[in-house]
């Protein structure tokens, strides 16, 4: 650690990880008010799922970025929410194969277009230009 004297120059509101989790506070408040039902993870579940049709968990949780226990936690979620089910995959039984419900796929494709909305309203401050740069460099992160 540090002492105070090399860190003289730091300030908190320069820091990427604080404009970070500023950016995030907003995006987060805008989701939970314009999608209520569901959280941003279960909403990423619901959106892979509906990109790539049946899917194991482990695989689906991957694409996802999170880990197998969460992934678990989130798939129980939506079950009780009758938007996804699972059954044992065909050719590997220690495997389970998530799919949308058919209300999860009718939810996945409302949803789908709430989220855009809501990544508009996230990014309204920017041009096309700015938001492009802003993406590509979270892309480098």
């Amino acid at each position: 650690m540090m002492d105070a004297e090399t860190n003289h120059d730091y300030r908190l509101e320069d820091q990427i990880g604080f404009k970070l989790r500023l950016a995030n506070q907003k995006h987060l408040e805008l989701f939970a008010r314009m999608m209520p039902e569901v959280t941003p993870t279960q909403f990423a579940i619901l959106s892979r799922l509906r990109d790539s049709g049946p899917i194991s968990q482990n695989h689906l949780g991957r694409l996802v970025g999170l880990d197998a226990a969460t992934t678990k936690g989130v798939v129980d979620r939506l079950k009780v929410k009758n938007l996804v089910t699972s059954a044992k995959s065909p050719t590997d039984m220690r495997r389970l194969v998530i799919s949308l419900t058919d209300e999860g796929r009718r939810f996945a494709d409302r949803a789908v277009v709430t989220a855009a909305e809501i990544s508009r309203a996230t990014a309204a401050n920017l041009t096309p230009r700015e938001l492009d740069r802003l993406l590509a460099l979270l892309d480098k992160l």
